[in-house]
């Protein structure tokens, strides 16, 4: 069926084959791969027109990745099912097909006149497996274009070397997407399965606000001319009221997926905005701010708004913990280097507030779990630390709290920063 010589690659052959190898092992988004591998087999073989099609092991398709160099009207198709004749011969043979060479020598044999008619419907002139663990997981379809007649398969080892390369990277890149994909469906079912926490907790906590409203709608028309109560308890109801909307819009933003939409920043830029906002009501409660923000904080991949509202939340808790007696609060950022050489960045928060108990240091980032009991709007709900919590886990960093009673809370938040190739190491490990 096909015909096989030793072939010499040419110094242009051989520089394809070296970039194509290098790429193969360093690509790992699976679109960029799969262009990749097209254009590489492409330059190869010098055809004009090519298509890959990878595997969906759910469908039990093959699905077209990426192509070029077809008309419209002779576009391969979108998906092709795993038990299609042309799947089913390269994953029994393994081998590429040259459509030209097995006219001469085998048609209608082995491949058999189906698999031409498909081949020549599609203008695919090659047709090279993709496999790996004696798999196929793709393969290109290939056609010439009018200058340039393939009819052999001289390059059939050199060809399946590279295919072989291109599988090893895309069974990889596969695995790397299979792990993301449950990396991100076990960070949903852990939102989901904190919800059944935060049903019971809402219940609890909307229970007496709707109580005291209740309440209200049931003695104001009896009421309605005693100025005093209508006055005070009106005060009572909007405050509960802004209650239980802050409550609804902290656990519709719980239990909300917020998937980072990351560019790159400068942390000391967004905590100094951040500080600009709460400086008045700082100086209002008699609280020092101070800030030691590192010079060679390296820029960091976030998503802008959510580090925001981390970084507020944990001000405002800093605040609200020495609102009757003032104090000081510093907030210092870090440059860290990892004992694996990786670079972060560090948000430390620490106030002279009363501090944390030690048993309910396990608990402060639990849903519902607060240790503010102010009556009114401000009143904690619980939810702000549990939030801050998921935030920084979806950016890949970490967030953690000491405290010591009659001294103070301190909060480190870290985070991976943007890779720099020649970075220097200026501060000390975490």
């Amino acid at each position: 069926m096909t015909r096989k010589t030793q072939v010499i690659p040419t110094p242009d052959a051989l520089k394809i084959i070296t970039d194509f190898s290098r790429d193969m092992g360093t690509i790992a988004e699976l679109s960029v791969l799969g262009e990749r591998i097209l254009t590489g087999l492409s330059q190869l073989l010098q055809v004009a027109r090519a298509a890959l099609f990878l595997l969906d092991k759910e469908k039990d398709v093959y699905h077209l990745a990426c192509s070029h160099g077809f008309a419209p009207d002779t576009a391969p198709p979108s998906s092709i099912p795993v038990h299609h004749q042309i799947p089913a011969f390269l994953s029994r043979h393994q081998s590429p097909v040259v459509r030209a060479g097995v006219d001469a020598e085998d048609r209608g044999g082995t491949l058999g006149p189906g698999v031409l008619a498909t081949l020549e419907s599609w203008r695919a002139d090659v047709c090279v497996p993709l496999i790996t663990k004696n798999r196929l997981i793709a393969f290109c379809l290939m056609g010439t274009g009018p200058d340039n007649d393939f009819a052999t398969v001289d390059q059939a080892d050199l060809l399946m070397a590279l295919a072989q390369n291109a599988a090893n990277a895309l069974d990889n890149a596969l695995l790397y997407e299979d792990l993301r994909r449950s990396q991100t469906l076990m960070r949903r079912t852990d939102r989901l399965r904190s919800l059944e926490t935060i049903a019971g907790g809402f219940a609890h906590e909307i229970r007496n606000p709707l109580t005291s409203i209740k309440t209200f709608i049931q003695l104001a028309p009896e009421r309605k001319d005693d100025p005093e109560f209508i006055s005070e308890f009106s005060k009572v109801v909007i405050d509960d009221v802004h209650r239980i909307e802050r409550l609804i819009q902290e656990i519709l933003d719980y239990a909300r997926y917020m998937e980072p939409k990351l560019t790159e920043e400068d942390l000391n830029e967004i905590v100094c905005s951040c500080l600009y906002f709460v400086e008045v009501k700082a100086d209002s409660c008699g609280i020092t701010i101070e800030r030691e923000l590192a010079s060679d904080l390296p820029r960091v991949m976030l998503d802008r708004q959510q580090i925001k509202q981390v970084i507020l939340n944990l001000l405002l808790n800093a605040m609200d913990a020495m609102s009757e007696c003032g104090g000081s609060l510093t907030v210092r950022t870090h440059r860290l280097i990892k004992p694996s050489g990786e670079v972060w960045v560090q948000i430390e928060v620490e106030d002279t507030g009363p501090g944390i108990p030690e048993s309910n240091l396990e608990h402060i980032f639990d849903p519902f779990f607060t240790t503010k009991h102010h009556s009114g709007e401000h009143e904690g709900t619980g939810l702000g630390l549990t939030i801050a919590h998921q935030i920084i886990q979806e950016h890949h960093g970490n967030i953690q709290v000491s405290s010591k009673e009659g001294v103070g809370t301190t909060f480190y938040v870290n985070m991976p920063a943007v890779p720099r190739p020649h970075a220097g190491h200026t501060s000390g490990d975490t």
